[in-house]
């Protein structure tokens, strides 16, 4: 019985939006307008707000910037776009939103970091054969904030063709396992109809008679104006006019750990204030949402108890929330959540497995479920490419990645680079699309390539940094099937995706370099002038640099943070919690969202977002029925992040000319 409501409701899913009949060519002069001011435009200002206020918050609120400024001026042009062309431009924006050379900006902060002082890192980003990294801290204070010097050339050029390389390599595996997963064995997508209909919806609006999409997408739209302003117009325009911004809500949560750590020791307590995490808590699954906020109260639990008992030894009671996070996970959660990821990669393979064997039963039986010729078969109206071409592409690529790695990386064992990209690769990309497809989550197993790179450290020959930068050919591509579904849902041709990527990838190369010298040039990086970066960034660098230790010889406290019982007893509490819950014949939905979010998951944006789950479950389901509100849902999320990516695009351009003025000015 429990099973059959689980099959009822993924086939819920399944009905919010269908493909429409016909595939239209969605790529035309207007999209390649597009581009040029998705680079130019867009991308400096999701690089800046995401220094601001975090990568979080401007999500895909620029992406809805673009369409909506490109759909007003066509209107006033007296010109219709379609909602191919519409939801191309979407996909620019995608391709937009993560500038490749952002990562600059941290590398920098990275090599002269007081953390890097602190575990005697300096000096090993000083050697030579780390020069396609990044330059060493001598050479970064003698000239300064300058990507165009001779030191940063090199490291340029590096991500330049890694990321031509990614690019090419998102036609491979990728599109192998949607068509596996969405025509083969037609699993539902829950999550895909948010980008699909908000396109859809834009479109409706240049008609005569418009649809309940667009009444939807205009009122996200207004929610999103609204709370933009408060949150993030306000401090970036603020900072831009005064030096310092000035928060109505606090970013990037309401610091609450200094008031409750008497009565929940090594408890990281806050909220995250954001409209955002409600409308969010309306689409995704409602027992994915439960499963997380069970794992916070747990872990509210599991923390004091731990600090009693001499586990959390490090933490203190003058701690914050990021030191207390830190803290605790290396005292503690960095152990356990290997465990508990192990535990979830278990549970993952076992309900695939379980799943094939019972289709290959009702085969036997006469039900023929899996039409494998589907997979051969082009859908030349769609614009599907030959499966063989797309495996091709992904050797291709695995081949060029190890190539590359070899190259850069020169004394690192090449069989780990053979593992990663040719045995787990597939494994877990094909476990993480089956997921995305049944309940929109991904399957992520930590510390894989981590454990390659001690080890080789340990039992090899290697030993240095430079391999936690290489781009190594470990992916997971079923995360790129949701993407496919979009564009399927739409009615766009898949080629048109194939011109967009060729046609906007040089202009994001050109216009990433540009703008991350114009954002360092404005303030250091961290700094006041961006509280995200400034709060956060030393807690980043830390972590990060704590692992990178390990393979730079001799001791690391990163092998003090491992504790092989910890993992152990993370392994069995996940497997336990997933057998009771099992039992109890509750929502597989439930079972991950517990296991997946158990010790570690945040309580600061949880709380608003199981307040936007009940929300849409108890009150806006009963008053416009399931179905359709579960259609009303992602329009009105793709709204809001248009508008709130509207008034943020106003307060970054208000912020950047103020501080380029001022610059001017002295």
């Amino acid at each position: 019985m429990a099973r059959a409501a689980v099959d009822k409701e993924l086939e819920e899913y399944r009905r919010i939006m269908t493909p429409p009949e016909q595939f239209e060519e969605g790529f035309s002069y207007r999209t390649v307008l597009g581009a040029i001011f998705l680079g130019f435009v867009m991308m400096p200002a999701s690089m800046y707000m995401g220094l601001v206020v975090g990568p979080a918050h401007i999500g895909d609120a620029a992406r809805w910037v673009t369409v909506i400024l490109f759909l007003e001026i066509a209107k006033r042009s007296r010109v219709s776009l379609k909602q191919q062309e519409l939801y191309v431009l979407y996909y620019m924006a995608g391709m937009a939103l993560y500038s490749p050379f952002e990562g600059l900006l941290f590398r920098q902060y990275l090599v002269v970091s007081p953390a890097a002082t602190d575990l005697n890192l300096i000096e090993h980003f000083s050697q030579p054969d780390m020069g396609w990294v990044a330059p060493s801290k001598q050479y970064i204070d003698d000239h300064g904030r300058n990507f165009f010097c001779g030191g940063w050339v090199t490291p340029i050029l590096v991500i330049g063709l890694a990321t031509v390389l990614h690019r090419i390599d998102h036609f491979g595996l990728g599109y192998f396992l949607y068509r596996l997963t969405s025509d083969v064995e037609r699993l539902p997508f829950p999550l895909a109809p948010v980008g699909a209909a908000g396109a859809v919806a834009l479109a409706e609006s240049t008609q005569e008679k418009q649809t309940w999409r667009w009444r939807t997408f205009s009122i996200g739209t207004m929610l999103g104006l609204a709370y933009g302003t408060i949150y993030n117009a306000v401090p970036a325009v603020t900072g831009a006019l005064f030096g310092k911004s000035i928060q109505i809500v606090p970013i990037p949560f309401i610091e609450l750990t200094d008031k409750t750590r008497d009565i929940l020791p090594a408890v990281a307590t806050g909220l995250t204030v954001d409209l955002g995490l409600i409308i969010l808590g309306f689409v995704l699954p409602f027992w994915s949402v439960v499963g997380g906020i069970v794992a916070v109260i747990g872990t509210m639990v599991l923390n004091p108890f731990l600090f009693e008992t001499g586990v959390l030894r490090t933490w203190t009671h003058s701690m914050k929330t990021p030191e207390t996070q830190v803290a605790n996970y290396f005292d503690f959660y960095l152990s356990w959540n290997i465990g508990m990821a192990l535990a979830i990669a278990v549970i993952g393979f076992w309900g695939i497995g379980r799943g094939l064997i019972a289709l290959r039963k009702k085969k036997q039986e006469g039900e023929d479920t899996l039409d494998f010729s589907k997979l051969w078969t082009k859908n030349v109206k769609r614009g599907d490419i030959s499966i063989w071409i797309s495996l091709f592409i992904y050797l291709f690529s695995t081949c060029a990645y190890i190539a590359f790695c070899a190259w850069l990386v020169p004394g690192f064992p090449v069989i780990f680079f053979l593992f990663y990209g040719f045995i787990f690769t597939p494994l877990v990309s094909y476990a993480t699309a089956r997921l995305e497809g049944l309940a929109g989550q991904v399957l992520n197993i930590p510390f894989v390539r981590e454990a390659g790179f001690i080890l080789a450290s340990r039992w090899g020959n290697y030993q240095g940094l430079g391999i936690w930068f290489a781009p190594i050919p470990i992916h997971n591509y079923g995360v790129q099937t949701v993407g496919f579904r979009q564009v399927e849902l739409t009615g766009t041709n898949l080629r048109s995706i194939i011109k967009t990527e060729f046609t906007v990838l040089p202009v994001i190369l050109i216009a990433s370099v540009l703008f991350s010298q114009f954002i360092w040039g404005l303030a250091a990086i961290p700094s006041e002038a961006y509280p995200y970066a400034n709060l956060l960034w030393d807690m980043r660098a830390r972590q990060e640099l704590l692992l990178f230790s390990s393979t730079t010889g001799g001791e690391s406290q990163f092998y003090d943070a491992i504790n092989s019982a910890y993992i152990a007893t993370g392994f069995g509490v996940g497997m336990v919690i997933y057998i009771v819950l099992a039992i109890f014949s509750l929502p597989t939905l439930f079972i991950y969202g517990v296991v997946r979010g158990f010790g570690h998951a945040n309580p600061h944006g949880l709380i608003f977002e199981m307040f936007g789950a009940m929300l849409g479950r108890f009150y806006f389901e009963r008053r416009f029925g399931r179905d359709k509100w579960r259609q009303y849902a992602p329009v009105l999320m793709a709204g809001y992040f248009c508008g709130v990516g509207l008034i943020s695009a106003a307060s970054i351009a208000v912020s950047m000319i103020s501080k380029s003025v001022s610059q001017l000015m002295y």
